[in-house]
């Protein structure tokens, strides 16, 4: 808090050549005049001129502020987008983009980005970091060695002090108001999911997913439902032994550490409205799992939330829209709902760890 007032969320620029920073531009209009729950603040870490440039084309009434600070955003913001601009990174590639055309040029301003706003938020100068989504493949063929966001920011925070004996993250979790679905496996084919999957590794994350439930979305007694990774939870082993040798026994070890861990439950049955009432968060075997129930239901809403990690991260739960970048005709209500849930987690974490 700087005066009484929440920190600024830092903003990272994503893909240049997707709808990243038109949907922001159109979250900063909707956000700069203050709610009644009071103004949300947020800077963008990306190139001045370039998102000038992007705002005039636009036909917007504001402005865009160059900021020396992350201090300065409280200020700038009620008139102009508060953008923090990039140190030591070339703008001359940034400038040349066009749209939906990524090009690996830029990687090093949009890694760059990520990495600033990562920096801001463990020297407490941020509140939270929001990233706006990014090009994998454009940032993987100039040699950016993970395969995400996720990992990225697990590298970048693995020094930061973390509580003794508490699980660390990254772990992945889907979130649309009170439906969050967390998957133990993400980037990894379908193949090789139950070679992948351990008793220890998923309670590990369940516990990382306990402990966000209360720091960041203060839920005192969190309840989580654990899928079954065969069809009907492997039906006693004739299905698949994985459900009973596997998930059933962290199940049993999360309920004797004092977690409301239950299942494993049939996947089919758990994401209808009537199940959804009985958990705080759906553990999940993999990345489709977890992902298809929240992108079926709340699509335009969900949120990608990084939990277990020093810092609060959130980002729109979508793509770089390529096919629409610089149309105008990209929603900004996942990028919106990332920006509103990255400043109720820091509050939240402020005051349940203060």
């Amino acid at each position: 808090m700087v005066g009484g007032s929440p920190l600024p969320l830092a903003v990272s620029m994503g893909e240049p050549a997707g709808i990243g920073t038109e949907v922001l531009l159109k979250c900063y209009q909707a956000l700069r005049k203050p709610a009644a729950g009071g103004r949300i603040p947020f800077f963008l870490i990306d190139d001045p001129a370039r998102v000038a440039r992007i705002t005039r084309e636009a036909h917007l009434d504001f402005h865009v502020a160059s900021i020396e600070r992350p201090a300065d955003t409280a200020e700038a913001f009620a008139e102009a987008l508060p953008v923090l601009p990039l140190s030591g990174i070339d703008p001359a590639p940034l400038m040349a983009v066009e749209a939906g055309k990524p090009s690996p040029a830029t990687a090093d301003a949009v890694t760059g980005s990520i990495r600033r706003a990562v920096e801001l938020a463990l020297a407490g100068e941020a509140g939270g970091v929001v990233t706006l989504p990014i090009q994998k493949s454009a940032l993987q063929d100039a040699n950016f060695p993970y395969p995400g966001h996720t990992e990225y920011l697990g590298a970048l925070t693995k020094g930061a002090p973390w509580p003794e004996g508490e699980p660390r993250g990254p772990v992945m979790m889907l979130a649309a108001g009170d439906f969050r679905t967390v998957p133990v496996t993400v980037h990894v084919p379908l193949r090789s999911v139950a070679e992948q999957l351990g008793t220890d590794t998923i309670i590990r994350i369940a516990r990382v997913t306990a402990n966000s439930l209360r720091h960041d979305f203060g839920v005192a007694h969190p309840r989580i439902a654990v899928a079954g990774l065969n069809p009907h939870a492997g039906e006693d082993g004739h299905l698949g032994t994985e459900d009973r040798d596997v998930i059933g026994p962290a199940i049993a070890a999360l309920r004797d550490a004092g977690i409301d861990a239950h299942g494993p439950h049939p996947a089919d049955t758990m994401f209808h409205e009537e199940a959804r009432q009985h958990y705080d968060a759906a553990l999940a075997m993999y990345h489709d799992q977890a992902l298809i129930p929240i992108k079926t239901v709340a699509f335009h809403q969900a949120v990608n939330v990084t939990i277990g990690l020093p810092i609060v991260r959130t980002s729109p739960d979508h793509g770089t829209g390529l096919a629409i970048a610089g149309k105008g005709v990209a929603r900004p209500d996942s990028t919106l709902n990332a920006i509103l849930m990255a400043s109720r987690m820091a509050e939240s974490r402020r005051r349940v760890l203060a």
